[in-house]
């Protein structure tokens, strides 16, 4: 992830500097396991082992959010990039979206002008319900994002 907020500043609200200042503790405990509302990172890796992609997913805590669950840190490497490793990390975070007892539907923010992933996204069964202006602020430039939101018991699982 630290890679890819350096090389894509423009596509995540992180920074490297936010994400190297935290602990390592502060790593593991955000993927613990043991809890259906913790956050869960997917992996994609080519023939070598080496990790070429990554994703993830978190289910919100609150009540009466809970049938809600929010994809995250889409990254694929470029030279993984058209060889559906981005569409093949996206159906397996819907798959596990769908196992999570009461979730209906995933939603997820895109920075306005990604078209590449806008379409990734909307292959998959996303549709866009918004859009956030200044959403956040790179280099004394303001850039928007899209809203997009998968309804799980409408798009058929893969």
């Amino acid at each position: 992830m630290l890679d890819a907020y350096a090389n894509h500043p423009e596509a995540f609200t992180s920074t490297v500097e936010e994400r190297t200042a935290l602990p390592p503790d502060w790593w593991v405990a955000r993927l613990q396991t043991g809890s259906d509302t913790a956050e869960v990172v997917y992996g994609a890796f080519d023939a070598a082992g080496t990790l070429v992609g990554a994703a993830g997913i978190g289910r919100e805590a609150r009540q009466r959010a809970r049938h809600k669950a929010t994809l995250f840190g889409m990254t694929v490497a470029a030279s993984a990039r058209r060889a559906g490793v981005g569409r093949l990390l996206v159906l397996a975070l819907l798959a596990h979206a769908r196992a999570l007892d009461g979730v209906r539907l995933v939603q997820l923010t895109v920075t306005e002008g990604n078209r590449p992933a806008q379409a990734l996204y909307a292959r998959c069964g996303f549709q866009v319900f918004g859009t956030e202006p200044k959403a956040m602020l790179l280099d004394g430039v303001f850039l928007s994002k899209v809203h997009m939101w998968c309804d799980l018991d409408a798009v058929p699982a893969a």
